[in-house]
């Protein structure tokens, strides 16, 4: 008799929706994760008074209410609004591109003056049909906000040179000609008052969890204990990348306390220079509106991956795409076993995407 009707191999947020909701239904859940906590990488820690985003920056955006409605029930949202600012060299610009960023950047006052001036260096970039990302970058918004807001910092982002990535990772750079720096378009934002790891502490609550546990080390005497898997790490792996791997992106975050009460003035700064190794500070206290005496600040360094390194982002290019519907074809074919997840479907989710992925996966399962 198996003991479990589901294994759920990750705690992060996507296999904690489905385990709440399971459990709901009166399903039996056994829980793994190999890192020695839940939460994935939504997970906050506390230090000095301060909820310190160990994985990087996670504001929560959503324009759609149901996802919304859900994730209040296991936190109390405040009402930070994301409004990073870049810094290119020693001068300071409001993202995402608005009037502030203009106004600073050429001197310009109305809406028509910034759009002449874009306008204009398009038409000096000269370019019809961009061959590569620093063309379409040209071409969307001219060179002045190429040069110091785009390039560097895509670059570190990519690993390589603008003129070697595709053209087609830039689609559309968000330009905007009003003065408002809210960098989402989003109904609802906000951080939860706590941090992150108690929605999915509420989430998992009666749930069996067991932590630092290696599946693939154990893998038949797990899947020997319940009647299905959601498997939400990365589908080639669980393929023992049978058709090759598939590419990600990781990062390498640096932390450290400072005893100082204000150290840059606002949660999120990009560093925009190539030759600044990092792409963004974090100062995780004005998340929460801190008045703590001292401050917490992450330094976020990308990184190229390779097999054993944490995967952060997939990268959905033309081949990797291709790579991962051979992999899908295989999942689909699967009788007991279900992906999801951002590694699990290899797609770049948003905290609100992954709730909402999770919750129409339990309407399909459960």
């Amino acid at each position: 008799m198996k003991k479990y009707d589901y294994l759920i191999v990750g705690a992060g947020l996507f296999g904690s929706v489905f385990t709440r909701e399971a459990m709901q239904k009166g399903k039996k859940v056994l829980v793994i994760d190999k890192r020695d906590h839940i939460a994935g990488n939504i997970y906050t820690r506390e230090t000095e008074g301060i909820n310190v985003h160990v994985y990087g920056a996670h504001i929560f955006h959503t324009s759609d209410e149901k996802v919304w409605e859900y994730v209040n029930r296991f936190a109390r949202f405040n009402n930070y609004i994301n409004c990073p600012v870049a810094r290119y060299k020693n001068e300071i610009y409001n993202m995402p591109f608005n009037m502030n960023t203009f106004s600073k950047m050429w001197g310009v006052i109305t809406p028509d003056e910034a759009k002449a001036e874009i306008e204009r260096q398009r038409k000096e970039a000269g370019i019809g049909e961009p061959k590569n990302l620093e063309e379409q970058a040209l071409s969307l918004v001219g060179r002045d906000i190429y040069e110091k807001l785009v390039k560097g910092y895509t670059e570190k982002q990519w690993g390589r040179r603008a003129t070697e990535l595709p053209a087609f990772i830039i689609k559309r750079l968000p330009v905007r000609f009003i003065y408002d720096n809210n960098y989402f378009n989003d109904r609802y934002q906000g951080i939860p008052e706590g941090g992150y790891t108690q929605i999915c502490e509420k989430m998992l609550e009666g749930a069996e969890v067991r932590l630092n546990v290696d599946y693939f080390a154990n893998k038949a005497e797990l899947d020997a204990l319940a009647d299905k898997v959601l498997f939400t790490g990365m589908i080639d792996e669980y393929y023992g990348y049978r058709y090759g791997e598939l590419e990600y992106r990781s990062l390498r975050f640096e932390t450290e306390t400072l005893d100082c009460e204000n150290y840059q003035g606002n949660a999120v700064v990009n560093y925009t220079e190539y030759e600044v190794p990092y792409t963004r500070i974090i100062e995780h206290k004005h998340f929460e509106f801190g008045k703590q005496p001292k401050t917490v600040v992450t330094r976020e360094y990308p990184a190229t991956w390779k097999k054993g390194d944490e995967p952060y982002y997939p990268v959905n290019n033309e081949r990797n795409d291709a790579l991962y519907a051979k992999y899908k074809a295989l999942a689909d074919a699967e009788g007991r076993v279900i992906f999801g997840g951002r590694l699990g479907m290899y797609k770049y989710y948003d905290m609100d995407d992954t709730i909402a992925a999770a919750l129409a996966l339990c309407e399909k399962e459960l």
